[in-house]
This record gives C-alpha cells, sequence and structure tokens, in this order.
C-alpha cells in the first residue's frame, strides 16, 4: 500500500526558531538525518518519493481561468501553516507507514533536539478499474 506522508509546519506548534536561524552544524545534522532516513526506506525498497519544498513565499496559486493560466501568489499572508515536505512510501499497511512517520517527526532540530513536527499519513487511493 502507498501512503503519502506530509510533514506539516505551524507556527502556533513549533517551539524553535524558523531554519534560517539554526546554526549552521544544526542545519546540516537535520539534512544528514532526512537523507540517511532516505538511505534507509530505499534500502527496505520503501521509498517511492521524498521532497522537501521551498518556503510558501514561493507558491503560486493556478486557476483555469478559461484557458488562459491567472496566477497569484500564495499561500496568503495570514496562512500560519503549510506543508514543508513529503515522503511517498510503499509499505505494507498504515502501522508501518505511522512508524516511517514517526521517524520523520523525531528529526533533529536546534542542539539536536526532535522537532516533534505533526506528520500527516494519508493513503494513496489507487485507480478505478479499467471498466469504469
Amino acid at each position: 500500500m502507498k501512503y503519502m506522508l506530509l510533514m506539516q509546519f505551524s507556527e502556533k506548534d513549533v517551539d524553535f526558531p524558523k531554519v534560517e536561524e539554526w546554526p549552521a552544524e544544526d542545519i546540516r545534522v537535520h539534512v544528514q538525518y532526512m537523507r540517511d532516513l532516505n538511505v534507509e526506506l530505499a534500502g527496505t525498497g520503501e521509498l517511492v518519493d521524498a521532497q522537501g519544498l521551498d518556503a510558501p513565499a514561493t507558491a503560486r496559486i493556478v486557476r483555469a481561468n478559461g484557458g488562459a493560466p491567472a496566477v497569484s501568489d500564495g499561500p496568503f499572508a495570514e496562512t500560519k501553516e503549510w506543508v514543508a515536505g513529503w515522503w511517498i512510501v510503499d509499505c505494507d499497511g498504515e502501522p508501518r507507514a505511522v512508524e516511517i512517520a514517526a521517524k520523520v517527526s523525531a528529526a533533529p532540530g536546534p542542539a539536536g533536539k526532535p522537532l516533534d513536527m505533526p506528520v500527516e499519513v494519508r493513503r494513496i487511493m489507487s485507480e478505478p478499474p479499467a471498466e469504469v
């Protein structure tokens, strides 16, 4: 079964500074933890994809607008939560997906303290039957 693990960021749920304010060594340790986790998941055959996302200020909202794309900045200033990154894993079931999500949540932050970031676990739906 495939699951998407969405690392959420919410200014109200954290007790650490913005990543840009972390000491360089803390950033290095955090990134290495994520790399090591991805290597571990690739080694078990469970990793499908994993990506971190750029800051919300770089996001754009696109609407079809009758065929001509309408692009606006987003998310908007009042947004306090956003997706910071994701993993797509192919594993035996929800208990294993939850176990992996807990490892993601435990990534080290400033001074090596686990971030305890919320990670949403969602099963990826399969395609409908061919006859539909």
